[in-house]
């Protein structure tokens, strides 16, 4: 290790280099970030993406950190916001924070997670879209379009990605 990466080490710091144009998403729950790296589909990007695992946070204990050297075009904020609506998002431009976006809960979200029930129209017809809807932002319910399942919050009844 060369001695200003063992330094840093030392430190507990992590130095990732600085973004010209991008985005940051902050304050994800710790061990998430592969989660929302995956449904994203940040790994098909022609750019820079840097994952921060467990870093040390004074809100959160814990949390991970994602860069990403691309413009903001290429973000889902529905599907940011359905993972985590407490996920700050800092634009960078030249260098610079020029914005922090605040995400909420999507009012719909499509083709991100799957309806369980066996007996939905969306098991029987294979290209029918998932669509679940908000029915209940304080305890954050998502039920089913078609047969108004509600989304246990599991994370295998997301739809594997495309």
């Amino acid at each position: 290790m060369s001695e200003a990466v063992t330094k840093h080490v030392e430190e507990g710091t992590l130095n990732i280099g600085a973004l010209h144009e991008g985005f940051v998403l902050d304050h994800i729950k710790a061990g998430m970030a592969q989660t929302i790296y995956r449904y994203l589909h940040l790994g098909r990007l022609d750019c820079q993406v840097a994952i921060i695992k467990n870093a040390t946070s004074h809100k959160m204990g814990r949390k991970d950190i994602i860069k990403v050297e691309c413009p903001i075009d290429y973000l889902d904020f529905d599907v940011l916001g359905f993972i985590d609506d407490n996920i700050t998002v800092d634009v960078i431009k030249d260098n610079k924070v020029i914005e922090k976006k605040k995400l909420t809960l999507p009012h719909r979200v499509v083709n991100v997670i799957k309806c369980k029930n066996p007996r939905c129209i969306t098991s029987i017809e294979h290209g029918l879209d998932q669509i679940f809807e908000l029915t209940d932002p304080e305890n954050k319910t998502y039920r089913c379009k078609y047969c108004e399942t509600k989304w246990d919050g599991t994370f295998m009844h997301w739809v594997a990605y495309k």
